[in-house]
């Protein structure tokens, strides 16, 4: 995606999902592929001068969430993206500026999607995402995503 793409993309975020303007999140990358969101400590510290557990989180499913809405924009796919489940490991305390990518991972897993709401189903697909903090893996989320279809 080019500057102006991003902007647009981020600007999206920001009104739909209100939090994530609040929360400071900035998109630094977008493609098909693989989407990177970055976010300040101030705006989403704790008590231990850390990034908070769920604003990590959010940050994590709202890369995922991003990525399974652009690849159905890009497919020319109708369908509202929707969490379903998720799991998050912490695997260490973030004290700066964090990012969290999410990447497309299976391409057979999208294929089945694609195919699901082609067909006018409902569909599921799992997405990972990774935190980092100061270059070093602090997190990952795996998440359930479900593609509705209009009017559903």
């Amino acid at each position: 995606m080019n500057t102006i793409q991003i902007t647009t993309l981020q600007s999206y975020l920001h009104r739909q999902i209100p939090l994530s303007q609040a929360m400071g999140v900035q998109v630094h990358a977008a493609t098909e592929e693989r989407v990177e969101l970055r976010a300040p400590i101030g705006p989403n510290i704790n008590h231990e001068a850390t990034v908070f557990g769920g604003s990590a989180s959010a940050v994590a499913i709202l890369s995922a969430w991003t990525l399974v809405y652009l690849r159905l924009q890009a497919s020319g796919l109708p369908g509202r993206v929707v969490i379903q489940a998720n799991n998050m490991l912490y695997q260490k305390p973030m004290s700066a500026a964090f990012s969290a990518i999410a990447s497309s991972g299976d391409e057979r897993s999208w294929e089945r999607l694609f195919n699901a709401v082609r067909r006018g189903r409902m569909a599921r697909i799992t997405v990972q995402s990774v935190l980092e903090c100061e270059g070093k893996q602090a997190g990952q989320l795996e998440g359930t995503f479900v593609v509705l279809l209009p009017d559903a």
